[in-house]
């Protein structure tokens, strides 16, 4: 799950959550998204503190949230072959079941993060996860993959509440002491989330079918619902403001005139799209020839998006060691290297050649995303957005590509789009290693005259 960094000095614009300034305290974390309310003291301030019962309330509430809102975005993806041999569907149908939520989510959490700023975070959180719940429950009895689709694509929609404001809500209610582990339990919540959606409900499926390994995911992601609603702490610094659309839309076009942002987006975008791809098709590949392994046991390769929450973990060490465009290289690397893996019809390589692209996936997201907050010089909120959206956006089109190609050539194909993507990631990362290069001379220069 993406875990986009967020600037502490986040101009307030209207109509978007913004994150309140930290107090300038000699002790206080750097981290980007540690924030505070400007006029809170020691003495005053009402921010959960480490080891108490609210931040205890609030980590529990916020990881029950992303489980069941990663559950149920990626419940399908495991499913794609079983959905194929019941609605006798091509991969490129099958796959827009994924498609359309990450699409749906995509679009809408730039309005989710607007309404946050007027009815609060705590409500449209609650709003998003029963809505995507309640969809949840319905979607087992799709009669077609038209109405499954449809489904799908709301569902995105209603999902979009969470990862759109929860950074805003811990940035608000939790002290900067105790925000690092906060928001590392979150997003734990959301990696658990995506691997624990593929793996039940392609399990499930596996033994009953499809429809049943979709409504266990539902009812799982209702009690996670219910944890979430039942633990969250009333909100104590939120204060509303109004929407304001003009206001949104000139800061989000600013942001799209800024060409280092306009990298980091497209960044995101390419690395997801080789990701979208090999985990859309993957299922595929492994239960036809030569492998022929069942639903439930195919299924289990998710176990494999493990390797992300190591790989995120280990990836400021790395960039502190190499600098960002370095580690950008190794990750796309990495990811290249790992998808020449899959091509040999073994499945020990194949395995392999899964790991060190999930390796890399995370890596350079978390560095695309990290960049975000340091590039944007107002308006963070606004920018994360627009990383997330773009983030989903190429969930969609590397799932669909890479479904269309494996249809067309097997997964050959599907190996050539994820390595296009990877050379593109290539191309945008020199481009800015020279403009960097030509920059400090210019500085260079400058300073000899």
């Amino acid at each position: 799950m993406p875990a986009v960094t967020r600037g502490a000095s986040d101009e307030q614009q209207p109509g978007f959550p913004t994150l309140p300034a930290a107090p300038a305290a000699a002790s206080a974390p750097t981290s980007a998204v540690d924030s505070a309310p400007a006029s809170a003291s020691a003495d005053t301030d009402s921010r959960h503190l480490p080891g108490s019962r609210g931040l205890r309330r609030t980590q529990l509430a916020l990881f029950g949230a992303g489980l069941a809102t990663f559950l149920l975005l990626y419940s399908t993806q495991a499913l794609l072959p079983a959905l194929s041999a019941s609605l006798r569907l091509t991969p490129a149908q099958a796959s827009l079941t994924v498609s359309a939520a990450a699409i749906g989510l995509a679009v809408a959490v730039l309005p989710a993060s607007a309404l946050s700023e007027k009815f609060g975070r705590t409500a449209v959180m609650t709003a998003s996860v029963f809505a995507a719940v309640a969809l949840a429950l319905v979607i087992p009895f799709s009669p077609d993959l038209t109405v499954l689709t449809a489904l799908r694509a709301l569902q995105g929609v209603a999902l979009a509440g969470l990862p759109a404001t929860a950074m805003a809500y811990l940035a608000e209610e939790v002290h900067p002491s105790a925000l690092a582990s906060a928001m590392g339990l979150y997003v734990a919540g959301n990696s658990i989330g995506g691997m624990s959606g593929r793996l039940i409900s392609g399990v499930v499926a596996g033994s009953f079918g499809w429809r049943w390994g979709l409504a266990s995911v539902a009812v799982l992601s209702l009690l996670c619902a219910v944890a979430f609603r039942a633990l969250i702490p009333r909100a104590r610094n939120f204060r509303p403001g109004p929407i304001n659309p003009r206001a949104l839309l000139h800061t989000v076009g600013a942001h799209l005139r800024n060409p280092l942002l306009d990298r980091l987006l497209v960044l995101g975008l390419l690395f997801m799209t080789v990701f979208g791809a090999v985990y859309t098709v993957m299922g595929y590949r492994l239960v036809a020839a030569p492998f022929g392994l069942s639903q439930g046991l195919a299924s289990s390769i998710f176990a494999v998006y493990v390797v992300g929450t190591f790989a995120s973990a280990l990836s400021a060490r790395i960039t502190g060691r190499f600098g960002r465009r370095g580690t950008l290289y190794l990750a796309i690397g990495t990811t290249s290297a790992g998808l020449l893996l899959t091509l040999p019809n073994s499945l020990g390589t194949a395995l392999l050649g899964l790991v060190l692209i999930t390796a890399g996936f995370f890596t350079g997201h978390c560095v695309a995303s990290a960049s975000v907050g340091r590039t944007a010089t107002h308006g963070r909120a606004q920018a994360s957005a627009l990383y997330l959206a773009a983030y989903y956006l190429g969930n969609s089109v590397g799932g669909t590509l890479g479904a269309d190609a494996y249809h067309s050539d097997g997964w050959n194909g599907t190996v050539l789009v994820g390595l296009a993507a990877m050379a593109l990631a290539a191309a945008v990362t020199l481009y800015a290693t020279a403009r960097a290069r030509s920059g400090a001379r210019g500085r260079t220069l400058a300073t000899a005259r």
